[in-house]
């Protein structure tokens, strides 16, 4: 009898173990947390605290009052960010002492300012070099090289992503697409876009630089080199401006910059093989272009 019943035994035993409720546990996976202060923390520096005294110039102070008028006079803080661009550009980065003052202007919570300066990554909270680098490294100039440039351009100047020489003269920093990517490998300095790079041209890019400002104190968010870059055939003073659209580049005080745009035998972003399309009339007859020679 026990040879019968033991078997069914089991089996129920078994059954109900199978059946009973089970709690079910979930495991979590903690990793360190990487956080930066450098967007939305200020911390106090010999170069960047409230006690440096810092006024807009007088030509400044004069854009203020164009970049207001454009505005009613209620809503005259929607001026902040061409302000802080002011700021920058005429301290070299924006500060603390920069943002408060913007907030005195524009009669606003120093903390309403704070929150633009933090939020948008054009404005350098810290000091930068004369030549502010920012190289892009997204899809479209890592497929042409971009990864190469950067290596190149940490060798040559020998330092590394958000550092600056030690001549003060370069930044290096990393960024995200600049939307010319039609004329990739490509970098940003100061305002302008240098593109068609190669370590090559990048090396001799950044020695001319250098070279600039050791002859002619150019850089930062200057305009350009001081001194002559082309003169008028009449005259023959300095015109200041570029010798030749897409061609040499900038001359003056026995320092030479090339040209901003592409470093190639390119002027602008058309195919380097020449036109390939729109090479007839459309099939319809019509004029696309004026021919009286008006826009």
């Amino acid at each position: 009898m026990a040879s019968k019943v033991a078997p069914w035994a089991f089996r129920s035993v078994a059954r109900a173990v199978r059946t009973t409720p089970r709690p079910q546990y979930r495991s979590f996976h903690v990793s360190a947390a990487a956080r930066s202060d450098t967007l939305n923390v200020h911390r106090n520096s010999e170069k960047n605290n409230p006690s440096v005294p810092f006024e807009f110039n007088a030509i400044n102070k004069q854009l203020i009052k164009e970049v207001l008028s454009r505005y009613p006079s209620q809503y005259k803080k929607a001026a902040v960010m061409p302000l802080l661009d002011l700021g920058q550009r005429q301290h070299g980065f924006t500060s603390i002492s920069v943002m408060n003052e913007v907030a005195r202007i524009l009669e606003m919570p120093p903390m309403r300012v704070y929150e633009v300066a933090t939020f948008y990554t054009m404005y350098n909270r810290d000091p930068v070099g004369r030549f502010h680098v920012q190289c892009c490294t997204t899809t479209p100039c890592a497929l042409r090289g971009a990864n190469e440039i950067m290596r190149t351009i940490e060798q040559h100047l020998g330092v590394h992503n958000g550092e600056t020489t030690a001549d003060g003269i370069f930044t290096l920093t990393e960024v995200e697409c600049l939307g010319a990517c039609v004329n990739a490998p490509m970098v940003q300095i100061n305002d302008d876009y240098f593109e068609d790079l190669t370590p090559e041209t990048t090396k001799q890019l950044l020695d001319a630089l250098k070279d600039a400002a050791e002859k002619t104190g150019a850089g930062g968010n200057a305009p350009g080199l001081v001194g002559d870059f082309g003169k008028d055939e009449v005259s023959g003073k300095p015109t200041g401006r570029q010798v030749k659209l897409g061609g040499p580049g900038y001359s003056g005080q026995g320092a030479f910059v090339p040209a901003p745009g592409p470093l190639s035998s390119r002027t602008s972003c058309e195919n380097s093989k020449g036109r390939t399309t729109l090479l007839e009339e459309p099939w319809t007859g019509e004029k696309v272009f004026r021919t009286d020679g008006e826009i």
